[in-house]
This record gives C-alpha cells, structure tokens and sequence, in this order.
C-alpha cells in the first residue's frame, strides 16, 4: 500500500535532478580520479575506472615540478601571483562598487542617473574592446607586466558590475533611516560605515564571490597584461597544457587543472548559501 504522502511526480523530479547532477559532475569525476592514475592506467582507455591506489606524483609535478622538461616549473608561482593579485582587486573593485551605490542611490545629485546609465555599458562591453587603450594607459603609468597593473585592471572592469550590485540593493534602504541619521548630525561616511555597510552583509557576500570567481578564473587581462614574473594561475595553466611532450601526462594535466580551480570551489562549498541569500535579498518587497 502506497503511503499518502508518496509522490510519483516529486520522485520523478528528484531523478531528474539527480541525473542532472551526475552529468554534471561527471567531468569533475574523470578529472579527479584521472589525476591519480599512472600513465599505464591511462592507456588502458577506461575514464572511469578508479585508480589501483592514491598515487598523488601527479599532484606534485603539478604543483613543483609539472613537466618532464629542463627547467620546467609547475603551478607555485602562478598560483602565488592569483593569491597576491585576487586578495586586493576583489577587495577594492567591492568597496569601489559599496561606494558608488551608496552615492547612486541615497545620495543622488543631477546627473546621478546618466552617470549610472553610463556605468552600465561596462557590465555588457567586451572587455576584448578596451586591451588597447588598456595597455597603453599601463604603460604611462609605469605599471605594464606587473601584478600592480593587472589588479588595477580587474578594479576598473569589475567596478561597473559591483556598483550594480550595491546600487540595486542600496535602493530598497528606507529614505527615512537616512534623514533620521542626518537629522542626528551623522554625515557622509558616518552613515555609511555606521548604517549602510553592517546591513550589507548579503550583497557584500555575493560581490566577494562573484569578483574572487571572475578574477582567479580570468585569462583575457592575464594573458595580455601580464609579465615573466606575474602570470596568473590560468595562464601558467595554459602553458602547462600546451607544453611540447613526447608523451602527454593526462594525470599531470588533470592536476592542474584541479589546483587551479580549487580555491574557487572551496570559496563556494564554504559560502554558497550566503551567495543565494544575497541575490534573493530585496526580491519582495512590502
């Protein structure tokens, strides 16, 4: 006898879910357990058979010494540049952007609005547009191949994003809890670091994700911008795919490529709930 709260149709979708699941992690699957399997193991073509045992050579040549040639380095020192270039772009394009909003929205002055208008065209232009005049704007500054340039160049093409995300949710503040703070002698900043920026908790923790993601994952500005010394993590990834071999090192490969987007997924794993809940943050209102 069937129970009554038994659903065919929510099973139904739960399988469906479930099939999606698998097929989409399937990949992240061939790529794990590929990582750990000898070359051999390789060969025998199955990609989905478990490694013989956890076997982690790949890891370090990935990580210290990636490739069987003369001199040939692994992710460390690009891994580092990520490290030194994300921390400070993620954190200034976020309080850039928590200031812009702040000004767009509760602080409005004529104009305001075509100036908003204007920073949304940097949400939607392709950032292959601006490499020109990027450059050259780095090379007066004295900052061309350095990771002082490519964190500025993340600052300015994140900023149009992060002031969207602020203005947006900057919006639904009550007016009246500004004119109170005025009224009470707070100014500017005052209101700013005492009001607005303790109730931002749920749009500064989708801005942090969505910038750490869109700069550690970037290859464009990392690619053109950078030097000898200041790769990025996706271009040292890059090189070490493409490396000349007489025999290509699927599990060398397979390793990189899960060093490399490991901080990502751990900054997801740790914080995606607070990610959903500051997109739906504001939805209803009333």
């Amino acid at each position: 006898m069937i129970h009554p709260s038994f659903s065919w149709a929510r099973w139904g979708v739960y399988g469906v879910l479930l099939l999606a699941a698998l097929f989409f992690l399937a990949p992240l699957y061939v790529m794990l357990v590929t990582s750990f399997k000898t070359a051999e193991e390789i060969r025998a073509g199955n990609l989905l058979a478990l490694p013989g045992a956890l076997r982690w050579d790949a890891w370090a040549s990935a990580w210290g010494s990636a490739c069987t040639g003369v001199d040939c380095a692994g992710l460390k020192p690009f891994f580092m540049n990520s490290v030194v270039m994300t921390v400070p772009a993620v954190l200034l394009s976020t309080i850039w952007g928590a200031l812009n909003g702040y000004v767009l929205s509760l602080w409005k002055f004529r104009g305001s609005e075509l100036l908003f208008g204007f920073l949304l065209f940097g949400v939607f232009m392709p950032f292959q547009v601006v490499l020109l005049p990027m450059s050259q704007v780095l090379g007066w500054l004295g900052l061309s191949s350095s990771i002082t340039g490519l964190v500025l160049v993340h600052v300015l093409a994140g900023m149009a994003g992060t002031t969207l995300f602020f203005r947006n949710f900057y919006v639904a503040v009550p007016a009246e809890l500004i004119n109170a703070a005025r009224i009470d002698g707070a100014g500017f900043w005052r209101i700013f670091w005492r009001i607005i920026l303790p109730m931002s908790t749920p749009i500064l923790m989708v801005t942090l994700i969505w910038q750490f993601t869109n700069i550690w994952n970037d290859f464009l500005f990392g690619v053109a911008f950078s030097g000898a010394d200041s790769k990025p993590i996706t271009v040292g990834l890059n090189n070490l795919a493409n490396t000349s071999s007489s025999v290509k090192a699927y599990n060398v490969d397979m390793a990189a490529a899960l060093i490399a987007g490991l901080p990502t997924m751990i900054v997801y794993m740790l914080a995606g709930q607070y990610f959903v809940r500051g997109l739906t943050a504001g939805a209803v209102k009333g």
